[in-house]
């Protein structure tokens, strides 16, 4: 997990990751001999490390490169957040885990954030089983 992220606004939060995302920072920051301060860096063209972080422009440029070498003529870092949070929440997840993930402070951001609407045709409360014995399924 990575703890302590500082987010948008100044939140402070600690933001679950796989087992493998984890595995492949530890190689990262073995291969970079990085042992403390931030983990991602401005590299020059020489391979030389330079400064102590990257800046929101590196991550544009690095996004848009790669969205380019598959053909995405738009995309932005902040569509890869919503695609991270709709492909979690149709996975399963659940709605206050996947705000705690995007560091929402409200339950009412992430639904429209996710563009949550209640599904009265199959409602959440129809598969609880509390029908009466011997009622019909059908209501």
């Amino acid at each position: 997990m990575i703890v302590d992220l500082v987010g948008k606004g100044g939140h402070i939060r600690t933001v679950p990751v796989p087992a493998w995302v984890k595995s492949a920072i530890d190689q990262w920051m073995v291969a970079a001999n990085i042992r403390s301060g931030r983990l991602f860096r401005c590299v020059n063209k020489t391979g030389s490390v330079w400064g102590t972080s990257i800046t929101e422009k590196v991550v544009w440029v690095v996004v848009r490169e790669f969205a380019k070498s598959v053909n995405l003529d738009k995309l932005a870092p902040h569509d890869l957040r919503r695609t991270c949070a709709r492909l979690c929440h149709e996975a399963g997840g659940e709605l206050e885990q996947i705000q705690f993930l995007l560091g929402h402070v409200s339950v009412q951001t992430t639904e429209y954030y996710l563009g949550c609407k209640q599904k009265l045709r199959v409602a959440v409360n129809d598969k609880i089983g509390l029908e009466p014995i011997g009622a019909s399924a059908h209501a």
